[in-house]
C-alpha cells in the first residue's frame, strides 16, 4: 500500500471566546493559516488534488462549504476542489484520515486536511438549538430515536459526569489534570515549543486561554455545571476560535515537488460507542488502532487525547493503561481550548512538532466526538 506523509502542519493561536480572533470571518481565519502553510513549503497550491476541511457549526458564516470558501479566500486556484465534513469534534482528524486514505488508495497525491471553528460567532450546538425556533425538530427527538433511547437527555455534560461516576474519577483528580494542563501549556510557550507550529493572526500571537494564575484552591471553588454533577469549567475544554491545517503527500508527490516528509500516517481507526455516554470512544479507538498496528501502549512515545473533559482523559488513561506522563505534554484543551472543527488538526500539529522536538518515533492521537464516535491515529516520525 502507498504511504501517506505529513509534509507540514500549522495552526493559528487558540483565541478565547470573544477574544482576539472573534471578529474574524471563519473563511478568513482558515485562509490565513493556509497562506502561512504554503508560504513555508515550495509547492504550487494548484497542484493540490483536494481540500478536506472540518467544521461542526455549519450554519451562518460557516455554512455553504466553508472549506471551499476558505481556499478561495486564500487566493488559491479555483480549480482545486474542497469539501467540508462533520464528524463532530473529530472533524479535522477525520479530514486527515480521508486525505491519507485517498493517497494510500492511489487516487490523489497532495491533499490539504484541516478545519476551522469560530465559536464566538457560531455558538456551540447552534444548529440543534435554533432548529425548534425555526420550525425544525431537535436532532434527538425522532420517533425511532425515542423508541430506542427514550427521551433521556443527550448532552456532553451528562456524559462527562456519567463517565466520572462509572470509572471512579474523583473531582480532585480532575482538578489536578486541569491545573496540569494550564501549567504545561504555559511551560510550552515559555520554552518556545509552540513557536514553529503557531502562525500569528494579527495581534493574536499566543494561545489566549492559558490561566497562569490557576491554583487547586481556585479550581475547587468552582461550581458544577449541573446540580448533582461534578464537572466544572476548570475540568472542561474552553469555547475557542481557531484553525489548523496539514499538507498530506504521496511518495510520488514528495519526489515530484522536492518535499521533505516529516511523518507518515502509520495506522488509523474510527469507532462508534455509546451515544448516551457520548465520550467513551477514545478507549475502544485506542485499543483498535494499537491492535491494527501490532503495538502496545508502551510502544508509543507521545499521546494526544483531547481534553473535552478531564473525566474523558482520566477514564481513558485508566482503561487503556496509558502513562499520564506521556499524555498532552504541552497542555490540552482545558488550557489551549477546543475549536471543534479545528481541534483534530490542532492536536495532530502539536503531536508532530513535539515528536520532532523530543526525537520520539511514534505518536498516537485520539479524541471523543459527539454522537458516540472516536478517531485514533498513529503517526511515525521520519
Amino acid at each position: 500500500m502507498a504511504e501517506a506523509y505529513i509534509v507540514d502542519a500549522v495552526r493559528s493561536p487558540m483565541g478565547k471566546y470573544k477574544g482576539g480572533l472573534s471578529s474574524l470571518h471563519p473563511a478568513d481565519l482558515g485562509a490565513t493559516v493556509l497562506r502561512a502553510m504554503f508560504g513555508r513549503i515550495d509547492v504550487d497550491p494548484g497542484a493540490v488534488d483536494d481540500v478536506i476541511w472540518g467544521c461542526v457549526g455549519q450554519i451562518g458564516a460557516q455554512a455553504f462549504n466553508v472549506g471551499r470558501n476558505t481556499w478561495l479566500s486564500a487566493g488559491f486556484p479555483d480549480t482545486v476542489p474542497a469539501v467540508t465534513i462533520d464528524r463532530q469534534c473529530g472533524s479535522s482528524q477525520q479530514a486527515v484520515h480521508f486525505a491519507a486514505q485517498a493517497i494510500m488508495a492511489g487516487s490523489m497525491d497532495l491533499v490539504v486536511a484541516g478545519g476551522v471553528e469560530v465559536m464566538s460567532l457560531v455558538a456551540l450546538n447552534s444548529q440543534g438549538d435554533v432548529g425548534p425556533q425555526l420550525g425544525m425538530r431537535y436532532p434527538f427527538d425522532g420517533d425511532l430515536w425515542n423508541e430506542r433511547f427514550g427521551d433521556q437527555e443527550i448532552h456532553q455534560f451528562r456524559g462527562g459526569n456519567l463517565i466520572a461516576e462509572r470509572w471512579g474519577v474523583t473531582a480532585r483528580e480532575m482538578n489536578e489534570l486541569g491545573l496540569r494542563s494550564h501549567e504545561l501549556a504555559a511551560r510550552a510557550w515559555d520554552e518556545g515549543r509552540f513557536d514553529r507550529e503557531v502562525v500569528a493572526i494579527g495581534e493574536c500571537r499566543t494561545d489566549e486561554g492559558i490561566r497562569r494564575d490557576s491554583t487547586m484552591e481556585r479550581l475547587e471553588k468552582l461550581k458544577p455545571f449541573v446540580e448533582g454533577g461534578v464537572l466544572t469549567a476548570g475540568m472542561s475544554s474552553q469555547l475557542t476560535d481557531g484553525s489548523s491545517a496539514l499538507l498530506i503527500a504521496s511518495e510520488q508527490a514528495v519526489r515530484d515537488h522536492g518535499l521533505t516528509p516529516r511523518a507518515r500516517i502509520h495506522t488509523m481507526s474510527v469507532v462508534g460507542s455509546d451515544p448516551v455516554l457520548i465520550l467513551t470512544g477514545p478507549i475502544p479507538a485506542t485499543k483498535k488502532v494499537l491492535a491494527r498496528a501490532g503495538m502496545g501502549v508502551d510502544d508509543i512515545d507521545l499521546y494526544e487525547c483531547n481534553e473535552a473533559f478531564a473525566s474523558v482523559v482520566l477514564a481513558w488513561v485508566k482503561d487503556c493503561g496509558v502513562p499520564l506522563e506521556k499524555v498532552n505534554v504541552n497542555g490540552g484543551a482545558m488550557a489551549l481550548g477546543h475549536p471543534l472543527g479545528a481541534s483534530g488538526a490542532r492536536l495532530m500539529t502539536t503531536l508532530l512538532h513535539e515528536l520532532e522536538r523530543t526525537g520520539g518515533r511514534y505518536g498516537l492521537q485520539t479524541m471523543c466526538e459527539g454522537g458516540g464516535l472516536s478517531n485514533a491515529t498513529i503517526i511515525e516520525r521520519v
